[in-house]
């Protein structure tokens, strides 16, 4: 079997005229992609859109809205989807909430802050002109953003007797403060392209929340009622669109051999369930992400990282084809260079790594379409930088592989 290194030292030629073609003829992909659009649906394990099966190359942006709010950082939304057009990435995941705190797009319950919402305009107008689709998420696990923390404040400013976060997910009044802003979010009328969001195709799916956690409640019901309920909701008002959950992938009780696949013991009482949540009815395609570098204990070696990301990797596979029978997007994956050891090329092999394990699944007609890498970000975004952040105008390389991991997902089924 060839390596990572040998595949890539042989598809140099090939990718480079490949993105040379992509670069000259950019304008004309862009036009393509957006009369071509239409709303993808599932079918089995597959993405269909136009009746043609559909795979997903792409990247997360959190930050995207908030900088398009800003005239002064628009422009960076604008270079970082042409960059993603011409490396052929057909997909951004973003916020599609600010909650409390500076510059909220929901500065307290079903008050909106109109600037904000036009910067989110601004970002699904944007993915439109340079054909990519959006995942947009409706709030934070964590309390970054606001999240679910700042949904437990406000109830408890309202004289909510509330214990802790984690009622965020049982509270009657928290959960429909979070219907509300479903039903603003669904309901907006775009101010650039005056289309409501939820009859907009250039929106592939909604994510109910970021990396669902409920540590309250390790038999996993609580956050298991909570997906059904908003899930029913999400779809009683939009039906075009596809949802999910915006699960890292940890296993439950439901099967609780399945359990030791996870990275440690505290990551199965935290009151998820990867299969369990992905099998509710309106839930169209699984998730997972992938942190082994943070999951892992701190002096774990290289080797036994890769061992974890694979068997990570494919246990989800299986468990989304045999028995989810859904799709599976790895919905984030990266490297840090914050992190100790940490080398461009070892970032190159990680990537090239996760994108062969993407592309084996596709190919064989497995349920596996495709994967989003945290995150992209373009030159003068240093002030937010995570460490896995990819900008890339200062790594051709990495660029390379993204580029060719496009072409081949594309063209894959």
């Amino acid at each position: 079997m060839l390596g990572p290194g040998t595949r890539l030292f042989n598809s140099c030629i090939f990718l480079s005229l490949m993105v040379i073609l992509i670069f000259q003829h950019g304008d004309n992909y862009r036009v393509r992609a957006k009369s071509d659009r239409g709303f993808t649906q599932r079918n089995g394990t597959f993405f269909v859109m136009n009746g043609k099966p559909m795979n997903v190359n792409g990247f997360n942006a959190y930050w995207m809205m908030l900088h398009a709010a800003d005239p002064s950082t628009r422009s960076k939304v604008t270079v970082v989807f042409q960059q993603a057009s011409k490396y052929g990435m057909n997909i951004a995941r973003a916020w599609a909430f600010s909650d409390g705190g500076d510059r909220p797009l929901q500065s307290s319950p079903g008050v909106y802050n109109e600037d904000t919402f036009k910067g989110l305009d601004f970002v699904v107008s944007e993915a439109a002109k340079y054909g990519v689709s959006m995942i947009l998420s409706f709030v934070n696990n964590y309390e970054d953003y606001g999240g679910r923390k700042q949904y437990v404040n406000w109830a408890l400013e309202r004289g909510q007797p509330l214990k802790n976060e984690d009622e965020f997910y049982t509270n009657p009044v928290v959960k429909q403060y979070y219907k509300n802003h479903v039903m603003a979010v669904l309901t907006r009328k775009n101010s650039l392209t005056g289309v409501v969001y939820k009859d907009d195709p250039t929106i592939f799916a909604w994510e109910l929340i970021n990396e669902p956690r409920n540590p309250s409640d390790p038999s996993g019901g609580q956050l298991q009622n909570w997906i059904q309920e908003m899930a029913a909701y999400v779809k009683s008002i939009d039906s075009n669109h596809l949802l999910e959950v915006g699960h890292e992938g940890f296993y439950g009780n439901s099967v609780p051999e399945r359990k030791q696949y996870n990275p440690s013991d505290q990551a199965s009482v935290i009151g998820t369930d990867f299969i369990a949540n992905n099998q509710v009815a309106q839930v169209d395609f699984a998730t997972i992400h992938i942190y082994a570098e943070h999951w892992l204990p701190q002096n774990s070696s290289e080797e036994a990282q890769q061992i974890f990301v694979d068997r990570w990797i494919q246990s989800h596979i299986e468990d989304s084809k045999s028995v989810i029978k859904k799709p599976i997007v790895i919905g984030e994956f990266g490297k840090s260079y914050k992190m100790s050891g940490y080398s461009l090329e070892k970032r190159n092999s990680y990537f090239d790594h996760v994108y062969n394990a993407i592309y084996a699944s596709a190919k064989d007609g497995g349920p596996c379409i495709g994967g989003l890498f945290w995150q992209l970000m373009t030159q003068g975004m240093a002030n937010i930088g995570d460490g896995y952040d990819v900008i890339l105008e200062e790594s051709p390389s990495t660029a390379q592989i993204i580029a060719q991991q496009s072409h081949r997902m594309i063209g894959s089924k």
